[in-house]
């Protein structure tokens, strides 16, 4: 009798032991912006993020990370600039191809819309603006020593890609340089 009181003791310990979960729902799986919040602190200067179209090729690097937003470009480009806008670390250069300006509304539905929200989103910050393949080869010198983050949105409409270098937001060019004289004196 003390050993089947004992077992059973033994049993009801061991099952008030196992863990049950809270909530039988199916865990979520992060959002894009959960991802891109978590990863920030990590991306520093020279570091890229890049916000591109649908047809935007996934690249063999593993430098490389993509994440599929799945919304349109205009959002997330909004949510990445108010994000990095709240860092202290660093800052965006921002770059944009120079073929959207060439394309027309009868060639692209929807691009003169398109155009107006991205001039309204990059409105007062300087925009680089370089030729498409021309991107291909910085992400590649940069993929061989950084990450690069890529920001995968659903837009169809071609060349609105945008690409962010980013930049130590506490440090720039003119404090280098004075360093550097100090240095060589």
């Amino acid at each position: 009798m003390k050993k089947l009181l004992l077992n059973v003791l033994i049993i009801t310990c061991l099952a008030s032991c196992v863990q049950q979960p809270a909530d039988k729902t199916v865990s979520q799986k992060p959002t894009w912006k959960n991802q891109l919040d978590e990863k920030l602190p990590l991306l520093g200067h020279r570091n890229w993020i890049l916000i591109v179209d649908q047809a935007f090729p996934e690249q063999s690097n593993p430098a490389m990370q993509y994440i599929n937003t799945n919304e349109k470009l205009a959002d997330v480009l909004n949510y990445t600039l108010t994000t990095l806008g709240t860092a202290k670390h660093v800052k965006p250069i921002l770059y944009r191809d120079r073929e959207l300006h060439f394309i027309e509304e009868k060639s692209a539905p929807g691009v003169s819309k398109f155009k107006s929200q991205l001039d309204s989103l990059l409105k007062g910050r300087p925009v680089n603006e370089i030729l498409h393949d021309s991107v291909f080869v910085k992400i590649d010198k940069v993929a061989k020593l950084f990450s690069v983050l890529v920001l995968k949105t659903t837009e169809t409409i071609p060349y609105t890609s945008v690409f962010i270098e980013l930049d130590c937001a506490y440090w720039g060019a003119e404090k280098e340089a004075e360093l550097r004289s100090i240095m060589r004196k």
